[in-house]
């Protein structure tokens, strides 16, 4: 009879009990008070995130109180005090982003890009959090180890054999995961309050398929734990409010338990607090800090912002992120709960293993259940405040294919969905809606791009999925020959394919268009 393998039991409960007893460091809205909203409601800067990425040449608390002191004076200038009292860090540190030399193909631009936005930060610096080993950035104003950015950049080093990058980058989050118990959007102060599209559990699928399978699910079982736990935690508090939903859980009328996005605080973002307190105000909600929970709940959910969270579909002022039930999460909490179950099973632990896929097989009717429509054919978002589906498709529909919850006849209605509606000339619209959001048309966008490209591979449309390959493709090299940059977003129907929209200018860079273009020009297989 086999022997159960002991998967270090001393390990899996410090990080069982990571981030009960420790104190998150605060975030700047509370340390800056009245400074922060003054900067930012004058827009001091073109981006609201540029202050408060700057590094206090002081204590703060000395110039909270220096501010409350001077401001009075007529003569006053806030600029001047910022200027004196704040600086850039990464000023004449890190390397530009400079076009390509006109002889560097696009995989060779891209080689050189990874080691340009790499960053090594092992000391808190203001806002801009510790982590023990060299990351890279997404690029432009985003100097942080974004959480679901990650794994697309991690699939592009994967595809050039970059895989001592990607085990650092992992123990970065298995780092995060003992301090903070969860996987934060991104270390810094004032993204602690959130996640981002739970991908860690595909993270540790692709250095899976590198290494010893069985010995990678076993050293990061714990920490896919931890990561399930924050996603559920609050499940026993359900009964008691409202619509039985309490944080990121939601009990559903059959009883089912499925997720939402959500955030821990309910005020404007520090980064974004100008733009949300002008929402606010024009939304003419008696209840500001519940759409500052939505706005907050739909930068968790990466989509920030979207027709999929309006009740409007042309109305930001409309946003309610959490009193929707998203395909896109719970398709990857699905994925996670497989995972753990591959890695008890890994373990000799049965009887876990047996819980989990239990677990995942209750999610996936769930899925089915309240996230198929039929009508259309296709996974929609669900609003379990109305008990009624969204009206908006959108590509996070495709992600049930992607995990392989759909069955055979459904993933034929999306791919004909796909091809029908979404597709264009140069890729996949992220909805069909246009509005002037970032996560709308025209604009697609790498990850799911990506998404929807092995969706549609694992239930055999691959003429589709080549076309969509082809198309995504060539807009990018086009882009790249014009502009010498690979972009974050594009507009997969305009000539000039460059993406728009959104809470700040387009930037280039650009970590996961890098990661997924090098992933299909060299078609990685996971």
């Amino acid at each position: 009879m086999a022997r159960k393998i002991n998967t270090d039991p001393i390990k899996t409960a410090l990080v069982k009990t990571a981030g009960l007893l420790l104190k998150s460091d605060k975030d700047v809205d509370e340390k800056l008070g009245e400074l922060l909203l003054d900067v930012q409601r004058m827009n001091l800067y073109g981006d609201g995130k540029t202050f408060v990425d700057l590094v206090p040449a002081r204590r703060l608390k000395t110039i909270k109180e220096e501010y409350a002191l001077v401001k009075q004076d007529p003569h006053f200038d806030l600029r001047e005090f910022v200027a004196r009292h704040f600086y850039d860090a990464t000023e004449g540190i890190y390397p530009h982003q400079d076009s390509a030399r006109p002889s560097d193909t696009p995989l060779e631009h891209i080689e050189g890009l990874w080691k340009i936005l790499e960053r090594r930060n092992r000391v808190t610096r203001g806002s801009l959090l510790a982590l023990p080993y060299t990351y890279v950035v997404p690029g432009g104003r985003f100097n942080e180890q974004f959480y679901w950015d990650t794994y697309f950049i991690m699939l592009g080093l994967a595809s050039s054999g970059k895989w001592k990058r990607i085990e650092g980058m992992m123990k970065n989050y298995t780092h995060e995961i003992r301090k903070y118990g969860y996987i934060p959007t991104a270390n810094r102060t004032y993204l602690l309050s959130r996640s981002q599209p739970p991908f860690f559990s595909h993270m540790v699928t692709l250095l899976a398929s590198h290494r010893r399978k069985g010995t990678v699910l076993r050293e990061y079982l714990p920490y896919l734990l931890a990561e399930h736990r924050f996603w559920m935690r609050g499940r026993s508090k359900l009964a008691a409010t409202e619509h039985n939903a309490f944080r990121r859980v939601v009990s559903m009328v059959d009883g089912a338990l499925m997720n939402r996005y959500y955030d821990n605080k309910a005020t404007p973002r520090p980064e974004s607090l100008r733009e949300d307190m002008e929402t606010a105000e024009k939304s003419g909600r008696a209840d500001p800090d519940r759409l500052y929970l939505h706005l907050r709940a739909g930068a968790e959910s990466g989509w920030d912002f979207s027709s999929r969270w309006f009740l409007d579909p042309y109305d930001i002022h409309t946003i309610h992120t959490a009193d929707i039930i998203p395909a896109d999460l719970n398709s990857l909490l699905y994925h996670l709960e497989m995972t753990i179950a591959d890695a008890y099973r890994a373990s000799l632990n049965l009887v876990k293993a047996r819980q989990f896929k239990k677990k995942a097989k209750q999610r996936a009717v769930a899925i089915d259940t309240y996230l198929w429509d039929e009508d259309t054919g296709f996974y929609r978002d669900y609003n379990f405040h109305h008990q009624s589906s969204m009206p908006v498709l959108s590509l996070a529909g495709v992600f049930p294919l992607y995990v392989g919850i759909a069955t055979q006849a459904q993933a034929d209605r999306v791919a004909r969905v796909l091809e029908r509606d979404f597709l264009r000339p140069g890729g996949l619209v992220a909805t069909l809606i246009e509005n002037g959001q970032q996560w709308d048309a025209p604009n697609g966008w790498a990850p799911l791009h990506w998404i929807v490209i092995q969706g549609l591979r694992r239930y055999g449309h691959t003429e589709l999925a080549d076309t969509i390959t082809e198309r995504w493709l060539t807009l990018n090299e086009k882009v790249y020959a014009e502009s010498g940059k690979f972009i974050e977003k594009y507009d997969v129907g305009s000539e000039d394919g460059l993406g728009a929209g959104g809470e700040y200018t387009l930037q280039d860079g650009f970590g996961w268009t890098n990661g997924v273009y090098e992933a299909l020009k060299r078609d990685l297989r996971i």
